[in-house]
Formats: structure tokens, C-alpha cells, sequence
């Protein structure tokens, strides 16, 4: 039988029907072919071409039926996403429209059978919030967008920071209570009201005025509430001691209003300065992070080249020199010895350089003295653990490039052969100043003590000896 004619009614009305979507029992998912009706899906079925696909198949199904799976799903869903993002609508609705466009991939090529299945492994994998209804199975789209799950986590940590300083607040105000309840004695703990004796009024034979005093016992009472409410919210004062008939306080004298203005300031910094994100450049960080455990990662140390997007750290590892890109919630402060030097990466402080004094391992807190800047010399009694940080020593692109200038410098210097014993002198203060801590401790015990731990002050010691101990020249340097 012939081809109908392009414009004859019948090879119109093939086209008409081949554009709409057909039966899906008659579409062929591997050979991407829809047929018609029974007959039309059987002779296919029997067409080589179907049977070579078939045998493509039959080597590897399993495979082959969870690509399917897979790109049905992300289909699924992204529809899901774009139509019915913050809406809750029934299944067979969006399903319904997802199979409108005819290329779609279809779920007799799947793992699933039905749509109630599909419908159940979507609420089981937590990426839609299934319910079941006398009107069928509803699914709203559970939004886990890297933007949207980023929010949702400030928000919860902003949270969890808010409740973290309630407790602090709390248990600051018991702490206060109890030692208002040790200050004051067992017996005056709480005043007991006097009765007031009933006496009848009597002029007396001098005629002296008769002077009535009310409420005597009752501002007592008062006066002791208000003290011991005093001591639960301040600072408790030394007892007062009476000197020539004079009232002294023995702990020095209360706070001023100068020293309140201070603590007020301190607080206002520290709100300021707290922030949720506390990565910066030349800190030394562990990576916590389980799921690098098994490229040797975890609990290693790396230092901190670079902060992107103020969350994430490229950090240099010590042992391997690998660089890796960890977000900040993966990695955790590191506490040096003590004599260390450490940065304050947040609080109110933040920024500064100190050296660690004192570790207390029962509150978590350090005892460091801030070293240059404004606030040098200034002593923090407790810093957590998590505000302070080990100062890693390496050299960036601004230090090589100060060594470059100078060594350029040295060599538009006329006279100079060679390093010669300036060169020497002005190398080796450059090299003390990027020594460890552990490498700075080691040189200063192996330098004699005329050095005064002074590296620079011995680099001229070959150049001198030399000239008297010639066969000390071939010492004095190694040729590559």
C-alpha cells in the first residue's frame, strides 16, 4: 500500500494524532517510539531495531531501569519546583501535568509501578511532605535550594546563639543569688516585724511635747530588702569599718559611674564585634569534618591562606601540603601552649593579636594579654576557647616581595661583592623574624649568651674566622 500524499486528509490526520499523547502501554521508553494502537506496538516489538535495543538491555537492566529512574525523578521534581514551589496539590495533578509534554520520560521505565508508589518514595527520602486524604495523596515540595538551606541555617544558629545567652544571663543571675545568700547571716536573713506595744498617752509633770515615732521597725524591714535585692544584681561591697568615729570601707570604695560607662562600652563592643562567622587569613585550624576521614583529613591541622564568602577557608594542610576548601562549620579552633601567640577571632576583641598567659580547662576559657595595637598590654581574663586561635608563621606575597626590595636594594649598593657580612646581617634578621615559636626557642638555647638572643649578631662569625682559619673557607658555603 502507498504513502498517503502530504496534503491528502489522512496523512493530515496522522500528523494531528502523532502531535498529541497517545496510550502510554503502546510507547516503547528504549527505542523513545510511540505506536497507535495494540497491533501498531506488537509489529514493533518485533522490528530489529526494537530487538537490538532489547539485547542492549538485557546486558545491563538494572542500570539502565535507574537512569530512567533517576532523570524521571529530577524531571519530577524540578516541575514540581517551578510550577507547585510553596503550594500543597494533589499528585495525579502534577502528575498529570509533567506527562502533557510528550518527550517526558515515562514510569513504566522505572522502578515504580504506580504513581502511589513513586509518591512514597518521595516522602520516605524527606523531599516532599506526603499526606494521605479520602481525596488521594497530596505532596508539597520540600525546598532544599543551597540559598534556602543556607538561610534556614543562619537562622537556626542566630537561634541557638540566642538561647546560649539567655542561659549565660541565667546562670550569671543564680550565681548571684547564692552568693547574696552566703553573704548574709542565717538570723537577718529575713526580718521578722516587731509588734508595736500599746501604751496610753500621759502628759508628764514637765510638759515635754510628746513625739510619736512611726513606722520605726517598719523602715528597718525595708532597708534590709532593698540591700540584699542590691547584692543579687551587683557586685557585692566590702564591709564598712568604723575609724574615729568615721564610716571606711575596707574593699577600697564602690564602683564609679566611670567605671560603669567602661563596662557599658565593653558590652556594645562585644555585641558589635560577635559575629557568626570567625574564619580569617594566617590562623592555624583542625578539620573536623568525617567525611574526609578517609583521605587522612580528619583531626589534621592546616593553615588558613584564604577566606571566601566569609565562610569558607582555603586551607593549606601542615603534614601534606595539600589545599583543600572547608566550610568553617567543619573546622575548630586550635589552643598553642602556653607562651603562644594567638589571634582573637571574635568577641569584642576581634582582630587583635595577644600571647595565651593561662588555660582554664574546667570553664573552656583562656587567660591571654593583648599584644600591640591600641589594647596592648590589656589582660582578658576568660576568652572561650572558640574566640581565640593559634597564629600560624608563612610567608605571603607583600613578605616576599619586602625581601625582594631589599634585596635589590642591597645590590644597587656600591662596594658589595657577594652577600658579604651586610647582606649576611640583614638575611639573618629577616629569616629571625619568620622562625617558629618551637624553631625561635630551639635557636635562642643553642646561641651563646653574649648573643642575647640575637641571631643576626653570630651570622658574621664565618666571615671573620675565616681569614684566620683558611681551611675553614670551604665551610663557609655550598655550592648547588
Amino acid at each position: 500500500m502507498g504513502k498517503n500524499e502530504f496534503l491528502t486528509p489522512k496523512a493530515i490526520a496522522n500528523r494531528i494524532k502523532a502531535k498529541g499523547l497517545q496510550k502510554l502501554r503502546w510507547y516503547c521508553q528504549m527505542c523513545q517510539k510511540q505506536c497507535r494502537d495494540e497491533n501498531g506496538f506488537k509489529c514493533h516489538c518485533m522490528s530489529e531495531g526494537h530487538q537490538r535495543q532489547m539485547e542492549v538491555f538485557g546486558q545491563n537492566p538494572n542500570r539502565i531501569v535507574d537512569g530512567y529512574s533517576e532523570e524521571f525523578e529530577t524531571s519530577f521534581l524540578d516541575h514540581m519546583k517551578r510550577s507547585h514551589r510553596f503550594s500543597r496539590i494533589a499528585a495525579t495533578v502534577v502528575y498529570n501535568e509533567y506527562i502533557a509534554d510528550r518527550h517526558h520520560v515515562h514510569m513504566n521505565s522505572t522502578q515504580w509501578a504506580t504513581l502511589t508508589e513513586f509518591v512514597k518514595y518521595l516522602g520516605r527520602e524527606g523531599k516532599c511532605k506526603v499526606e494521605e486524604t479520602p481525596k488521594g495523596w497530596f505532596i508539597t515540595y520540600i525546598d532544599r535550594d543551597s540559598e534556602t538551606l543556607f538561610k534556614e541555617k543562619l537562622k537556626n544558629k542566630r537561634a541557638r546563639s540566642d538561647l546560649v545567652d539567655e542561659e549565660k544571663q541565667e546562670r550569671e543571675i543564680r550565681k548571684q543569688i547564692e552568693r547574696a545568700e552566703q553573704m548574709v547571716p542565717n538570723g537577718a536573713a529575713v526580718a521578722q516585724p516587731l509588734e508595736a506595744e500599746l501604751k496610753p498617752l500621759e502628759k508628764s509633770e514637765n510638759s515635754e511635747k510628746i513625739v510619736i515615732s512611726l513606722g520605726s521597725s517598719s523602715k528597718t524591714v525595708v532597708k534590709e530588702k532593698v540591700g540584699s535585692s542590691k547584692l543579687v544584681f551587683e557586685e557585692p561591697e566590702s564591709e564598712k569599718v568604723k575609724e574615729n568615729g568615721k564610716l571606711v570601707k575596707s574593699g577600697g570604695g564602690s564602683r564609679s559611674a566611670l567605671d560603669d560607662l567602661m563596662k557599658e562600652q565593653e558590652k556594645a563592643k562585644e555585641r558589635s564585634n560577635r559575629k557568626d562567622y570567625w574564619l580569617c587569613e594566617g590562623i592555624i585550624v583542625k578539620v573536623m569534618s568525617k567525611k574526609l576521614a578517609e583521605k587522612g583529613y580528619y583531626k589534621q591541622k592546616g593553615i588558613v591562606l584564604k577566606v571566601m564568602d566569609k565562610y569558607v577557608g582555603e586551607i593549606e594542610m601542615l603534614e601534606s601540603k595539600h589545599v583543600l576548601r572547608v566550610d568553617q562549620e567543619e573546622l575548630e579552633t586550635v589552643i598553642p601552649q602556653i607562651g603562644g601567640l594567638v589571634k582573637i577571632v571574635n568577641g569584642g576583641y576581634r582582630g587583635s593579636k595577644a600571647r595565651l598567659l593561662e588555660v582554664n580547662t574546667d570553664k573552656f576559657c583562656a587567660k591571654v594579654q593583648i599584644e600591640k595595637g591600641i589594647y596592648d598590654g590589656r589582660v582578658l581574663q576568660a576568652v572561650e576557647y572558640e574566640d581565640i586561635c593559634k597564629v600560624g608563621q608563612f610567608m605571603g606575597g607583600s613578605e616576599f616581595m619586602w625581601i625582594g626590595k631589599a634585596t635589590l636594594l642591597l645590590q644597587l649598593i656600591p662596594g658589595i661583592l657577594g652577600w658579604g657580612k651586610d647582606g649576611h646581617y640583614t638575611i639573618c634578621k629577616i629569616a629571625q623574624e619568620y622562625l617558629s615559636e618551637d624553631a625561635s626557642v630551639a635557636v635562642k638555647e643553642l646561641l651563646p649568651d653574649s648573643a642575647q638572643g640575637d641571631l643576626a649578631s653570630v651570622c658574621l662569625w664565618p666571615d671573620e674566622i675565616r681569614f684566620h682559619y683558611h681551611w675553614s673557607g670551604p665551610l663557609h658555603y655550598v655550592d648547588p
